[in-house]
C-alpha cells in the first residue's frame, strides 16, 4: 500500500497532522474507556497511535499535550466512586512488524547497555481484548477493586468485581499489601448467549465481548453483573509490599499459586525470533481460544532489569504489545469535501459508500493535501503509481494509519467514463477568502483569520477541548452553537456569560435543552476554570506551532505568567538574550519561538489574550521537590561515550533529579558530564568556563539520590 511515510513530511504538515490525530483519539478514548461504546477498532486504534508516535519522534519539539503518547484511558466515570491508583495503570507501547519487535529489543539493549551477544529473556503472553482492573488485597482481604479510568483514577468496581468466580476474596500467604492487576473478559460462548438473552428481552445487543465485559463491569447495579458470565486473567501487579518473584514469569506463576487464573499460553523467550515464533503460534490458534485477543505482550523478564528500565511518561520501556495486522477494503468515493481548522488548513476528506473493515462501519477517509490526491507525495515523488483520486472512483481502504482512514490504492478499470480530475479549491469554501500554500507547506490555508467563522469555531473548540480548560458542559457542540447565535466569539466572552445571560430577557436557561440547574451548572463550572495552570492556559491559546507537552515547557521555563508575557512582548526574534533564553528551552525551536514571539506583538491576537487575561487567575508552575539534589534547577550536558550507564539512562536519572538535559553547550550550562571522545562540546565548555566533569564523578555526585 501507498502512503505518506512521517519522514516525506514538512513540519508544517506534521503539525497539521498531529493536531487531527490528538482531537480524534481523544474521543476514541472516551468512546472506549468511558462509554464501552468505541467507534473505531482496536486495530485502527493502535495504528492511529503508531502514526501519532512515528511522526512525534521525527518532529519531536511538535509533540502535543494532549497527545495520544501522552495519554492513558479515559476519566472515571461520575456514576462510580473513584479511587487513586497507588501505582499508575499504564497504557503499553505498540508493535506492528518483526522490525518493530527487533527495535524494542535494540532499544532495551541500547538502554541498559548490553550488548547483542548477551541474552535477555522476555515472557510473552495472549494481550486479552477485554477492561483492566486492579484488585488491593490488605492481609489477604480483597480491599477494593478499580479500573483503570485515566491512569491515575479509575471507578471503584468493588461491588461488581466480587461476584466474579475468577476473582478471590480471600488470599493465602500473600504479601501484607498487593494490587494484582488483570483484565476483565468475556468468552465467546457466554457472548453469544448474553446476547440472545438480550434480544428475547428486546433489549440492545452488544456489539463484541469486550464491550459486554465492560458494559457489564460497570452496571451500577451489582446483581446485573453477578448475572453476566465474567472471567479475570491476572497478568500484573500495582503496589506490593513484598516481591512475589525475581522474574516476571515466576511472578505469574505465584498468582496462580495464590488462586487467579493466569493465562496458560505465556511463557520465556530468549530472543526476538523466540517471541515472533510464539506471536505466530498464538496467531494461528486465535479463532479457537475461545476468547478475544488482539496482539500478544512481551516484557522483559528480568525484574531488576526492568526497575532499571523504567518508564516513559504513559508506557514502561520493558514492555510492548505486538498487535495483529489491520484490513482493506473496497468502496466507492462518492465526493470530496473541505474541511477547515483552527489554523486555517483546508483538510479534504473522501466521503464514502459506507463498508465495513475488519468489523467497524468507515465512511470517511482522509486525503491529506492536494499533492495525494493528484498522486504525489509531499516531495513531490509519485505515490500510488500516479494515479490521482477523484470524485467517482473505486478505491481500497486502510484502516490503519490515520484519524480516519486512508486510500490505499484506486482501482482504474473502474473509473467512470466521465470522470474529471479533482480541483483543489483556491478559495475557503467558509468565508471566501484566498487560500494560499506558502512555500515550503504542504497545506493550503485560509488567509481569512478572524474573519472566517470555521477558524474561530475551532479555535473555541481547542480553547475548550480536555487538555485546555475542559469546562463541563462547555463542549464542542455547545461552542458552535453560542457563536453561532453571537454569544461566544472570543474566549474572553466565555468568561462573562453569566453577567450577559445568567439574567434578563435572554436567560441561556430559556433556551432549548437548557434549565435553570443546567445553566447555573454551567456558569459554576466556568467560574472555577478562572483558576488554571500555567501550562494548559498557554496551551489553551491556540497559537500556531504550540503544543500540549510545549506549553508545559514553556510553563516550567518561566514558572509564571508575568514572566512568560513579559519575556515574548520583550523579545527580537532572531537576536538579544531572551531570543536565546527561549531557544534554550528544550524542545523549543526558532519556528514555534517566532510564532510564540508573533502572537504576543501582534496587535489584534495581544488584545483578545489581554482580554482573556482580566478574568483569570493562572497558577504558577511547580518544580518537582528535589531538595538535596546537588544538580537541581542545573543544566546539564552528556558527551562521548557514557560506560556505566547508557546516554537515554543518564539522561532520564538527571531529569528525575530536577536537572534540565540540553544537546548543546552554551553560557546556560552548569555542567558537562564528558565521557571518551567527547569534542567539540568540551572544547567549547572550556572557552565558556562550565564545569566539565568525567562519568565516574557524576555518579559520585549523584550517588545515594
Amino acid at each position: 500500500m501507498d502512503q505518506k511515510s512521517p519522514s516525506e513530511m514538512t513540519e508544517n504538515e506534521a503539525r497539521a497532522e498531529l493536531e487531527r490525530l490528538a482531537k480524534i483519539l481523544l474521543q476514541a478514548n472516551q468512546d472506549y474507556h468511558g462509554d464501552d461504546a468505541p467507534t473505531i477498532s482496536d486495530a485502527e486504534y493502535d495504528a492511529f497511535k503508531k502514526r501519532n508516535a512515528e511522526i512525534e519522534k521525527l518532529f519531536p519539539t511538535l509533540v502535543r499535550e494532549d497527545s495520544p503518547s501522552e495519554q492513558i484511558g479515559a476519566p472515571a466515570s461520575s456514576g462510580f466512586g473513584k479511587i487513586s491508583h497507588a501505582v499508575r495503570m499504564l497504557s503499553l507501547g505498540n508493535a506492528f512488524d518483526d522490525n518493530d519487535v527487533e527495535e524494542f529489543d535494540t532499544r532495551v539493549r541500547k538502554f541498559l547497555g548490553i550488548n547483542s551477544g548477551d541474552v535477555i529473556e522476555y515472557t510473552a503472553e495472549p494481550k486479552i481484548d477485554g477492561l483492566s482492573l486492579s484488585l488491593r488485597y490488605e492481609s489477604g482481604q480483597l480491599v477494593y477493586a478499580a479500573t483503570r479510568g485515566d491512569g491515575e483514577v479509575g471507578e471503584n468496581v468493588t461491588e461488581n468485581a466480587r461476584t466474579i468466580d475468577d476473582i478471590p476474596v480471600m488470599l493465602t500467604n500473600a504479601p501484607d499489601v498487593l494490587e494484582v492487576r488483570g483484565e476483565v473478559y468475556m468468552s465467546h460462548h457466554d457472548f453469544l448467549a448474553l446476547n440472545e438473552r438480550q434480544k428475547v428481552r428486546g433489549e440492545k445487543a452488544f456489539a463484541n465481548p469486550r464491550n459486554a465485559a465492560a458494559g457489564s463491569l460497570r452496571q451500577l447495579d451489582a446483581q446485573i453483573t453477578k448475572s453476566r458470565p465474567l472471567k479475570f486473567f491476572a497478568y500484573a501487579w500495582g503496589e506490593i509490599s513484598a516481591p512475589l518473584g525475581a522474574t516476571q514469569f515466576d511472578s505469574i506463576k505465584a498468582l496462580k499459586a495464590l488462586g487467579f487464573s493466569t493465562n496458560p499460553l505465556t511463557m520465556v523467550c530468549s530472543s526476538p525470533e523466540e517471541l515472533i515464533s510464539h506471536y505466530r503460534k498464538i496467531e494461528q490458534s486465535r479463532a479457537t481460544l475461545g476468547y478475544d485477543i488482539d496482539g500478544v505482550v512481551y516484557k522483559v523478564n528480568d525484574l531488576g532489569l526492568q526497575k532499571r528500565l523504567g518508564f516513559r511518561s504513559t508506557t514502561p520501556r520493558w514492555a510492548i504489545a505486538h498487535k495483529f495486522p489491520a484490513e482493506l477494503a473496497w468502496t466507492r468515493l462518492e465526493r470530496i469535501e473541505i474541511q477547515i481548522g483552527r489554523t486555517g488548513a483546508l483538510s479534504p476528506v473522501a466521503r464514502l459508500d459506507p463498508v465495513t473493515v475488519g468489523g467497524v462501519v468507515v465512511s470517511n477517509a482522509t486525503l491529506h493535501n492536494e499533492d495525494y490526491i493528484q498522486g504525489r507525495g509531499s516531495k513531490g515523488e509519485v505515490i500510488r503509481d500516479g494515479k490521482d483520486i477523484r470524485e467517482g472512483d473505486w478505491v481500497q481502504v486502510y484502516r490503519a494509519g490515520d484519524v480516519i482512514p486512508k486510500i490505499a490504492d484506486v482501482d482504474m478499470s473502474k473509473r467512470p467514463s466521465n470522470s474529471v480530475p479533482y480541483e483543489f479549491p483556491s478559495k475557503c469554501n467558509i468565508c471566501g477568502s484566498p487560500a494560499v500554500r506558502e512555500e515550503g507547506d504542504a497545506v493550503r490555508r485560509c488567509t481569512g483569520g478572524i474573519i472566517c467563522s470555521a477558524q474561530a469555531i475551532e479555535k473555541l473548540k481547542h480553547f475548550v477541548s480536555r487538555s485546555a480548560f475542559d469546562i463541563e458542559g462547555l463542549g464542542a457542540k455547545q461552542v458552535e452553537q453560542f457563536y453561532n447565535d453571537g454569544w461566544i466569539k472570543t474566549p474572553a466572552d466565555i468568561f462573562t456569560l453569566r453577567e450577559r445571560f445568567g439574567q434578563g430577557l435572554q436567560q441561556l436557561k430559556n433556551r432549548d435543552g437548557w434549565g435553570e440547574k443546567s445553566a447555573t451548572n454551567l456558569f459554576d463550572a466556568i467560574d472555577a476554570k478562572r483558576e488554571i495552570p500555567l501550562g494548559k492556559l498557554i496551551f489553551s491559546l491556540g497559537i500556531r506551532h504550540v503544543g500540549d507537552s510545549s506549553g508545559a515547557l514553556l510553563a516550567n521555563h518561566f514558572q509564571s505568567w508575568e514572566n512568560f508575557e513579559r519575556a515574548l512582548v520583550n523579545t527580537t526574534i532572531g537576536s538579544g538574550e531572551a531570543w536565546d533564553d527561549l531557544l534554550s528551552i528544550d524542545g523549543v525551536g526558532a519556528v514555534m519561538a517566532s510564532s510564540l514571539v508573533n502572537a504576543f506583538q501582534n496587535e489584534k491576537e495581544r488584545e483578545a489574550i489581554d482580554a482573556l487575561i482580566t478574568h483569570l487567575a493562572p497558577i504558577d508552575a511547580v518544580r518537582k521537590n528535589t531538595e538535596g539534589s546537588p544538580v537541581a534547577g542545573k543544566t546539564v550536558v552528556f558527551t562521548g561515550t557514557l560506560e556505566k550507564m547508557s546516554r537515554a539512562e543518564a539522561k532520564a536519572r538527571a531529569e528525575e533529579l530536577g536537572a534540565k538535559v540540553s544537546g548543546s553547550v552554551s553560557k546556560k550550562t552548569d555542567i558537562l558530564v564528558a565521557g571518551p571522545g567527547a569534542g567539540s562540546k568540551a572544547t567549547k565548555a572550556a572557552e565558556l568556563n562550565v564545569m566539565v566533569i568525567d562519568e565516574a564523578a557524576w555518579l559520585d555526585m549523584i550517588e545515594g539520590l
